[in-house]
């Protein structure tokens, strides 16, 4: 009997494996500002208005070369990301005269910029609802 009462505790309060999507974010070429990581559940917004449409917003200082989110508690079903690389922490993304960025930036599946920012359905992924690893690099 004290053996059981013993192994109940450990047993109660072990640790759930929860789902997420985890995020590493590589070719970051400073240590200014902070990473900003936006989940995105649709188009409206995407990429650009990610503090007024996007689902969930992670920040993180910069450390190193690397950087990585983990969102949990995410739903099955469609997504797209944009990363930002705020080296002066003003809150969005920097462009130059031309409307060309200044800052470091990416999106999930790949997605690229050509004339103009890509469109969700151009960096759109599935997400099953168990663990999903992926990377995205900024472009600078």
């Amino acid at each position: 009997m004290a053996i059981s009462l013993v192994l109940l505790p450990s047993r109660g309060f072990a640790q759930m494996d929860y789902p997420f999507i985890n995020v590493k974010i590589q070719n970051i070429i400073n240590n200014n500002g902070v990473i900003a990581c936006a989940l995105f559940e649709s188009e409206k917004g995407f990429p650009s208005k990610s503090l007024k449409f996007a689902s969930t917003i992670i920040l993180t200082q910069v450390v190193g070369k690397h950087a990585s989110f983990k969102f949990s508690d995410i739903k099955p079903g469609k997504y797209a990301i944009v990363v930002i690389h705020d080296e002066n922490r003003d809150g969005k993304l920097d462009s130059n005269l031309f409307g060309i960025p200044t800052e470091g930036y990416g999106f999930s599946s790949g997605a690229e910029v050509t004339m103009s920012a890509p469109s969700f359905s151009d960096a759109v992924f599935s997400y099953d609802g168990g663990h999903l690893q992926m990377s995205i690099s900024l472009n600078y």
